[in-house]
């Protein structure tokens, strides 16, 4: 237990960035203590792993950009890779970031195989549609290591929460405050991508323990704030007397504004994020409906530079403990959620635990 120490001081630090993300410009800082960050959990000495030599180069691959997460993440990343490279670690990251499908990514993908790079840090776009490329990777020698989004491609380690507890963990909140029962909607991210397939298997999971919770109806937001807004505003038309609504990402943020511009004379019980945006809006409320309550689950855009850090540490001839890897393909540095928000109150964020 005692090798996650180091990597649960630098998932403190990266939830402090993600909830005051926008707040302020010292917000993409990256941690600078480098003797800390190599030391990943489940790591040990390497033994016949391909030999790779410093300046390492890293290649990233992002088929979304329409979000301030993404957006954060990449900096994130560069701010990083800064610290290694002054100390002749690494060189330049080479980055493909584009809004894209499937194909598009793969050939992100490929560019970075074509260019030789030591490693591959991937936030897929689909849940199997990348696996054969990468594993081509893997067989190249190419250390590859998705982040944020969990997937079963043979020799890729994943690093980031477990997306289906996140989403279970306002699910069940949301049941409990609704009493067991009531009418609700659900805003769901991009189909098809890893994080929305398991956030939205958990969030059926919980329901089903709740048969009188009744889902009126669900769209995608595309993880998209604006497209989040007007899918909202959308459903409070068709259902003025809505119990609640379940949501996630930046489109918990235009479900907020969509509700504050509606004002309705009973407010829904809503699911949120941890956000800086929407922590404000929510104060924001607060102030004109006192009873108005919420919840926002920290996803912190830090658990890609960690893996990021994670790779280094395996460059420089550190070799995975698999024994202490979990997830549903048994090869994921899991990163504990760092912390749930239940309350604002004058601008200050409180957290809180959800039993599940």
């Amino acid at each position: 237990m005692k090798k996650q120490k180091p990597l649960m001081i630098l998932v403190i630090l990266f939830l402090v960035t993600t909830l005051i993300a926008s707040c302020a410009s010292p917000a993409t800082q990256a941690p600078t203590q480098a003797p800390a960050a190599t030391q990943a959990p489940a790591a040990t000495q390497a033994t016949g792993m391909m030999e790779h030599k410093a300046p390492f180069t890293i290649g990233i691959s992002n088929p979304f950009i329409s979000s301030e997460y993404r957006t954060q993440m990449i900096q994130e990343l560069k701010d990083v890779n800064e610290e290694y490279k002054s100390k002749g670690i690494t060189n330049d990251l080479v980055i493909e970031s584009a809004d894209t499908d499937v194909a598009g990514q793969l050939q992100q993908l490929q560019n970075l195989i074509s260019k030789n790079v030591d490693a591959i840090l991937v936030n897929p776009g689909d849940v199997s549609g990348l696996n054969a490329t990468l594993e081509e990777a893997v067989n190249k020698g190419i250390i590859v290591i998705s982040v944020d989004q969990e997937i079963g491609a043979k020799g890729v380690y994943n690093v980031g929460i477990d997306q289906k507890l996140w989403a279970m963990t306002s699910a069940k909140w949301l049941a409990d405050k609704l009493g067991g029962k009531g009418n609700i909607i659900e805003i769901e991210g991009i189909p098809g991508h890893p994080a929305n397939v398991a956030r939205m298997s958990g969030v059926e999971e919980v329901l089903a323990n709740y048969p009188d919770i009744k889902v009126l109806g669900k769209d995608t937001g595309n993880w998209d704030e604006a497209t989040g807004q007007q899918v909202m505003s959308n459903f409070l038309a068709s259902f003025p007397n809505l119990d609640g609504y379940w949501t996630q990402d930046g489109m918990a943020i235009g479900a907020m504004q969509a509700l504050m511009a509606a004002n309705p004379s009973k407010w829904p019980v809503a699911v949120g994020e941890g956000r800086c945006q929407f922590l404000s809006l929510w104060n924001d409320i607060l102030k004109t409906q006192p009873d108005f309550e919420t919840i926002a689950v920290a996803n912190p855009p830090g658990v890609s530079p960690t893996g990021l850090r994670i790779a280094v540490a395996m460059l420089q001839g550190k070799q995975v403990d698999t024994s202490k890897l979990t997830g549903q393909y048994g090869h994921m540095f899991t990163i504990p959620i760092p912390v749930v928000v239940t309350t604002v109150s004058g601008g200050a964020a409180m957290s809180s635990t959800v039993a599940l």
